[in-house]
């Protein structure tokens, strides 16, 4: 139902209005004074105002009723209803000043009820496309920014990843607050995309917000939004993230680095569900799930006075800990392919594919940067390989371990040689001379089957000469 104020200083017209606008399923609010008006529209959310142009000032010129729309304008900084200004001495350029100053429509006294009632309707569905508009803009927006958590694939062939999503599946289908800890590049954004997809909101929106790269000064801005004018640079309403996750997820991300200051301002959401955007006074109801993620140790943070414990206990109603990578091997070859698929396909590089040298060297190595370290060693490897990405292509520093070579399947077991206690580049050295001889000194072709050209090939082999 929409709410209708209607501003008039003849209690006959606002009667009149009344009757009408009752049958046609509008709830109406009469005042006759302008202050009066003045005291519902920043106190009260309307969906349309029908305001005299004439009070007590005069009869005819339509002055107070111009000035009334010009001050609203300036006094409330978040968008006023549609205004259908009203008069009984319409001109032209009562009707154009009205206009000029904010009013959507204009009607003449006496109205025709059906034309009227159209003009209502058609104002108030303009303000909602409008509106529904902007808040579009605004999800379009962040849902870009986080397009890639909508695509990339959760990989969980590891028993530890296995029972982490088993657990996740299980508590999304309620509606607890839930904490995901792990370090930094492990995929905590992925699991609470998970988590989302799992959920009975999973046909609402996910938002996201890194709150370590919110600036303090902008926090209830990007989280509670701001209405036109709150602030300099406010040129237009923005709906903040709690706004567009409207039954949907949020998801605040490195929640450990929000400022103590602003800790409060979130805790009182949480809470009570309610906010006010920066610069309005309008109360707004919040209905969304919230998960959150940190890689510190927020039970210290709250031991040095840097986090807040109340708020640590209304965000980690249940913790989720996402593994490291090297806690995860299984998951570490299947994530690699993920990877070549993923940045082949960006760079327009078909058929290139992970040699097994390259495998072993993948399972050897520690990331300590995680998931993130094993897409950028995928991308730059992938600019150094034609067909097949090899160990040494994947620049990873690994000596010392037990790397298994690429051997071609025809070689007899018994020619190879052990590899216990080599490093990298002998063990691609004796490689490249097992492969030319299998290929029985083919250069062109050992290149080819160790994903090189003719001139990396004998690159390759000066250097180990070399040496």
């Amino acid at each position: 139902m929409a709410n209708i104020l209607v501003a008039d200083d003849d209690i006959n017209i606002i009667a009149s209005l009344q009757f009408l606008l009752d049958d046609h399923g509008f709830d109406v609010q009469g005042v006759t004074s302008l202050e009066a008006a003045k005291t519902q529209l920043t106190q009260h959310k309307f969906d349309l105002v029908m305001l005299d142009m004439n009070f007590h000032r005069d009869t005819t010129s339509g002055s107070e009723g111009i000035e009334f729309i010009q001050q609203m304008n300036e006094l409330l900084a978040d968008k006023l209803p549609p205004i259908i200004a009203m008069t009984g001495w319409a001109t032209i350029d009562i009707a154009v000043s009205a206009l000029k100053a904010g009013a959507k429509d204009f009607v003449q006294k006496p109205w025709q009820d059906d034309a009227l009632i159209n003009t209502i309707q058609t104002q108030i569905k303009l303000a909602e496309r409008e509106q529904q508009l902007e808040l579009a803009q605004d999800e379009n927006s962040q849902l870009k920014q986080d397009l890639y958590l909508q695509h990339d694939n959760l990989i969980a062939e590891s028993a530890v990843m296995q029972q982490l999503l088993k657990q996740a599946q299980s508590l999304a289908k309620s509606d607890m607050n839930i904490l995901i800890t792990g370090e930094n590049g492990t995929g905590k954004s992925l699991l609470a995309s998970k988590i989302h997809q799992f959920s009975n909101r999973a046909s609402g929106p996910f938002v996201s917000a890194n709150m370590g790269a919110i600036v303090e000064s902008l926090f209830e801005s990007e989280l509670f939004g701001h209405v036109k004018g709150a602030f300099t640079d406010a040129k237009q309403n923005r709906a903040g993230r709690f706004q567009m996750a409207q039954q949907g997820t949020l998801f605040l991300d490195e929640i450990g680095n929000i400022p103590l200051a602003q800790q409060a301002k979130l805790l009182r959401v949480l809470e009570e569900k309610q906010f006010e955007p920066v610069g309005s006074s309008k109360t707004q109801c919040t209905d969304v799930r919230l998960v959150s993620a940190t890689n510190t140790d927020l039970e210290s943070a709250i031991q040095a006075g840097s986090f807040r414990q109340d708020l640590f206990y209304r965000l980690n109603t249940v913790t989720l800990h996402m593994p490291a990578l090297k806690a995860r091997k299984d998951d570490i070859v299947p994530l690699a392919n993920y990877f070549v698929a993923k940045h082949s396909k960006h760079y327009g590089k078909n058929d290139v594919c992970l040699s097994e040298c390259a495998k072993a060297a993948l399972l050897a190595y520690h990331w300590p940067g995680n998931l993130r370290e094993l897409s950028h060693c995928i991308e730059r490897a992938l600019f150094l390989s034609e067909t097949s990405i090899t160990a040494e292509s994947l620049n990873l520093n690994v000596t010392g371990n037990v790397v298994q070579q690429d051997i071609p399947t025809t070689m007899p077991e018994d020619s190879i040689t052990s590899q216990a206690n080599l490093t990298l580049d002998e063990i691609e050295f004796q490689a490249m001379e097992q492969r030319l001889k299998h290929f029985a000194g083919n250069v062109t072709e050992t290149a080819k089957s160790l994903g090189l050209s003719r001139s990396g090939y004998y690159r390759r082999l000066a250097k180990y000469e070399a040496q």
